[in-house]
This record gives C-alpha cells, sequence and structure tokens, in this order.
C-alpha cells in the first residue's frame, strides 16, 4: 500500500507534536481534554512568546521531512492542518501581535471553570490542580498589563466585562467545590487564601483595564492585509475573501427575490385585501414583522429549546438523513458568565480525549432585561427561528457533527478543528432539514429560514465590510435591519460583535458555500447511486477538517 512506512512514521510525528503543543499551550490542552499540564499557567512573557516563536520554527522543520504525496489521505489533512498551525502561531506572534491590543486575549478563567465543572478526574485531584494553576495568576496579569499597548477600546471594556462577570468561579464555586470534598480543613484554609489573592489579581486587572486611558488606541478594525491574512489561517477556504464577500453580495439578491415571492403568496392570509406595499423590502419585512410575533415568553426560552430537541432527533430519524449517536449527553444550560457578551446560543463540546464529557447547549439568560429589550430579542427568536436556531447549534447541527468529529481516528482534526466547517455545516443542515420537510414545508418557516440565512450572508458582507473598507455603525445597523430584517436589539448585538472580533463572522457563509458546492458536485459524479445519507455520514467522517480538503478527497478519489 502506498505510504505505508512514511504513514507509521508520520502518526508517530503528529503524536509527538500534540505532546509538544500541550506543553506549550496548556491552557489549550486542558479545554481539549489533555489534562497532564493541568495545574500549569503560562506567564505571557516576551520570552514565553519567543519560545513559542521558536517551537513553531523547530515543528515545521520537523514536517518538512515528510511528502504529503505519499501520505494516506487522512494523513495528508493533518499534514496540512499541521503545516497551517505552525505559519499562524508564527505570523500571530510577528506579524498580528494581537497580545499588544487585545485585553480580552487575557482570560485565564474559561480554563479554571472547566477543571471545576467536567468530571473527568475525582474532584479532589482537579481542586488540587485547580490550586496549583492559580499559583501563576499574580504574575500573569502583572506581565499582561507590561504586555498591553494602546488596546482596541471595545476590546478593553469586554475583557473588563468578562472578568468580573466571571471570576466568581474563584470567588465562590471553588469554595462551594472545595466543602464537597475530604481534604484537609488546613489545606482548604491555603486553598482558599490563594484563591483570594487570585480573584483580587483577575478584579485588579480588570479595574485597571476600565481605568486605562490610551493615547492612541487601536482601532478594532482589522485592516484588509491582516484581514486577508488571518482568513486564510482560520477559514483555510478555496476562496479569497473578496471572492466570499462577493458571492454572499449575490446570494443576498437571491434571497430577497425567493422572499419577495413568499411574503407575497402569504400576504392575504394575514392582511387580508389590504394594499401590498410596492417597495419589495418594506413587503418582506411587513410579513416577518407580523410572523415574529408568536414567540415564547422570557422566562420559557430555555425550556422551549429543550423541549425542541427531541423532536428533531425524531425527525432525522424518521427522514433517515443521517446516523445518531443517542449515548452522547446533550445538556442545555444557562450560558456561564465568563462566555457571555458574544453569542446568543452556543454549544461546548467535550474535547477529543474527553469524549465521555458532557456536550453543553449556553442559552444566554434574559433575566433582568428591560421589557422592550426582551421583546425585540425574542421576535428575533421567533417560535420559528427558534426551530432553526436549535436545528443550527443541536440536531442535526453543532453537536451531532462534533460527536463525529471526536469518533474521527485523527485527533489532529478534533484538535485544529476548522471554524468553517464546523459552521457551515450547522447551517448547512438547516437547508437539509427544510428541504426533507420540516416545519411541514410551510411558506411561513422556508420565509424564515431566508431570514436566517441572509444572517450568515449579512455577516459576511458585515465583515468584510467593517474590517477591511470601514463600514460605518449606522451602515451597518441599515444593513441588518433593512436588508437582513433584524430587530434593532439583534443588529446592536451584531454591531458590538464585529468591534471585538474578526474574520469568524464568515465562517457560517463561506463553509455552508463550500458544503452545498461539493454535495452537488457529488451528487452529479454520482448520478443515480447518489444517496444523501451517504453524503452526509461520508462528510461527517473526515473529521472537523476544511471543507477545501475534503472536497478534494472526496472527488478526485476513485469510488
Amino acid at each position: 500500500m502506498e505510504g505505508t512506512k512514511d504513514d507509521a512514521a508520520f502518526t508517530a510525528y503528529t503524536t509527538q507534536f500534540l505532546e509538544a503543543l500541550w506543553k506549550e499551550d496548556p491552557d489549550r490542552a486542558t479545554q481539549t481534554g489533555y489534562h497532564k499540564y493541568d495545574s500549569l499557567l503560562i506567564v505571557p512573557t516576551d520570552g514565553s512568546r519567543q519560545h513559542l516563536f521558536k517551537f513553531a520554527g523547530a515543528q515545521a522543520d520537523s514536517l518538512a521531512k515528510y511528502t504529503p504525496a505519499t501520505l494516506s489521505d487522512a494523513n495528508k489533512i493533518d499534514y496540512q492542518l499541521i503545516q497551517n498551525e505552525l505559519q499562524k502561531i508564527q505570523w500571530r506572534t510577528q506579524t498580528l501581535k494581537d497580545y499588544e491590543w487585545d485585553p480580552s486575549s487575557y482570560n485565564v478563567i474559561g480554563t479554571f471553570a472547566y477543571i471545576l465543572n467536567e468530571h473527568y478526574a475525582p474532584l479532589d485531584k482537579r481542586l488540587r490542580n485547580f490550586y496549583e494553576r492559580m499559583a501563576n495568576i499574580p504574575a500573569y496579569y502583572k506581565e499582561a498589563q507590561k504586555q498591553i499597548k494602546n488596546p482596541v477600546p471595545e476590546l478593553t471594556s469586554l475583557a473588563a466585562d468578562q472578568l468580573n462577570g466571571g471570576v466568581s468561579v474563584l470567588e465562590k464555586d471553588f469554595a462551594d467545590s472545595l466543602k464537597k470534598t475530604k481534604i484537609p480543613e488546613a489545606t482548604q484554609k491555603l486553598m482558599l487564601a490563594r484563591a483570594k489573592v487570585s480573584a483580587d489579581a483577575i478584579k485588579g486587572f480588570a479595574t485597571w483595564l476600565t481605568n486605562l486611558k490610551s493615547v492612541k488606541p487601536r482601532s478594532f478594525r482589522l485592516g484588509r492585509e491582516l484581514y486577508q491574512d488571518k482568513f486564510k489561517f482560520d477559514i483555510q477556504s478555496a476562496l479569497t475573501p473578496q471572492q466570499v464577500f462577493n458571492a454572499a453580495v449575490s446570494r443576498k439578491k437571491y434571497l430577497h427575490r425567493e422572499m419577495a415571492k413568499l411574503s407575497r403568496e402569504l400576504w392575504p392570509k394575514y392582511f387580508g385585501k389590504a394594499d401590498m406595499p410596492k417597495d419589495t423590502l418594506a413587503l418582506i419585512g411587513r410579513v416577518i414583522d407580523t410572523l415574529s410575533a408568536k414567540h415564547v415568553k422570557p422566562e420559557d426560552f430555555q425550556s422551549a429549546i429543550e423541549k425542541q430537541i427531541p423532536k428533531l432527533v425524531a425527525f432525522v430519524k424518521e427522514k433517515d438523513l443521517l446516523t445518531l449517536d443517542p449515548s452522547k449527553p446533550l445538556v442545555v444550560r444557562r450560558e456561564p458568565a465568563y462566555m457571555a457578551g458574544v453569542a446568543g446560543a452556543s454549544v461546548s463540546s467535550p474535547g477529543p480525549y474527553d469524549k465521555g464529557g458532557n456536550t453543553y447547549f449556553n442559552v444566554g439568560s434574559l433575566s433582568g432585561w428591560a421589557s422592550a429589550r426582551a421583546e425585540s430579542y425574542l421576535r428575533e427568536y421567533n417560535q420559528y427561528i427558534l426551530q432553526i436556531l436549535c436545528i443550527h447549534e443541536a440536531i442535526p447541527g453543532h453537536y451531532t457533527q462534533l460527536v463525529y468529529s471526536n469518533k474521527a481516528p485523527s485527533l489532529v482534526k478534533s484538535v485544529l478543528q476548522n471554524g468553517a466547517m464546523i459552521e457551515g455545516w450547522a447551517v448547512y443542515t438547516e437547508e437539509m432539514m427544510l428541504n426533507a420537510g420540516y416545519g411541514n414545508n410551510e411558506p411561513e418557516m422556508r420565509l424564515m429560514w431566508y431570514k436566517w440565512n441572509l444572517r450568515s450572508v449579512c455577516n459576511t458582507i458585515l465583515d468584510y465590510s467593517v474590517h477591511t473598507a470601514n463600514m460605518s455603525k449606522e451602515q451597518a445597523i441599515n444593513l441588518l435591519t433593512r436588508e437582513a430584517f433584524q430587530q434593532q436589539a439583534e443588529a446592536e448585538g451584531k454591531w458590538k460583535r464585529v468591534s471585538v472580533s474578526s474574520v469568524q463572522l464568515t465562517s457560517y457563509y463561506t463553509g455552508y458555500k463550500e458544503i452545498t458546492d461539493l454535495r452537488d458536485a457529488y451528487q452529479k459524479k454520482l448520478a443515480d447511486k447518489y444517496k444523501l445519507k451517504e453524503f452526509n455520514e461520508k462528510f461527517l467522517g473526515y473529521g472537523s477538517a476544511p471543507v477545501k480538503m475534503i472536497r478534494e478527497l472526496m472527488l478526485e478519489k476513485k469510488q
């Protein structure tokens, strides 16, 4: 068999590479489910960053000893993923330098929360690692203050909010967990004393950020050159950012045409003989606005999501769209405070080393919201969109894909997972479910999905325009409310998100476009032998790899 000798050597290399990577990045190791370095927290000094840069260079030299052409399909992908990761590490260190301008990158709380919440080891052992890991927190935040130079104001306030919101993990949750153990009282006192010092250091850093007055703060806009580089490393698409942007603009026009047809069809049902608006966008907006009034109460938002999951499972089984694994738990929970402020709903999956762990569906809480803001949010997540959200986040979207990903034989694909493939799959499944008859083929559900799909499309247009072409907040809000029919609260939230992130918002549409293009090409190639379930499972079987790499293997390989 071709490349067997090289494959064995390369597989051994990937094991050594991952072990070395975890030593360099213990935070990432813990959250991936690799727990050898749980007690370590690396202080972000110039020296530690230089060490990481040299590590990437040395690993690139080791990788260059292998020839991709002689490797198996699975290993070819791993080779490209490792190569991309090493180049990205060096680019971030030398070119992006976000450690100088993004204070939100100095948030250690998520890993501490992971150690507390995940039951991968006995509680006593996890708490002792938690205690040891806290030792470097004061030095960590002292160094962070030295590294930050004229940071982005939006990222500065995000960091302060997240740290103040999440510090209870160390102040309260740690103490609560200690009470459940038999750790001697004297030891517990030492542990609690360190937790207090650590929490004070975190709050002190948050206060320092709040009071920071930059002479010449960096704009949150990434700029064209950095954007193109970041897109290349993060999205790993066969397309350029400009090509994706152009495709998104075309898709927006297509969706507007289809939405206008459905709105004309639905008008008499909801408005009788009232005059139809001549302006197409106004017409669509009126129909969507009327449909959006059907939504749950604020206090029922999370329970409505919980009730939706079994219905989606039943539909996927009935239509035989793909095989689901009932043994992997999905837990719907209120979004933890340390994650708040970026997205309203998300999924956190167990790491590839931690396959038995829970997958969480994190739901943003509406408690304490002003009634007008809550109403706006719930109109956005009305009874139609809420179902689509559950398809996207859970079944057969993120949750299902991540279960498959953790089964993929290669750890590299799970560890260096591609966000555009993951997000693209979730968007692709929404359309797949509707095409299979989900929602009883109601035009209302299809219209609302078009609106939801417009969100992915406009995410791309927004992100590219804001970060490379100076789109203003006013123009952005106009795009989202008038052309994407979003509620004001949703549009304001998206503006905040585009000002504290870059490139990630393009992952939804880029991945969706590449997956649907691949499915169409695969269907054409197999002709009457094509089966959707076989495509889905084959595609997911490659793990969380970039679509361009999966495409190469699914289309070029002899079937």
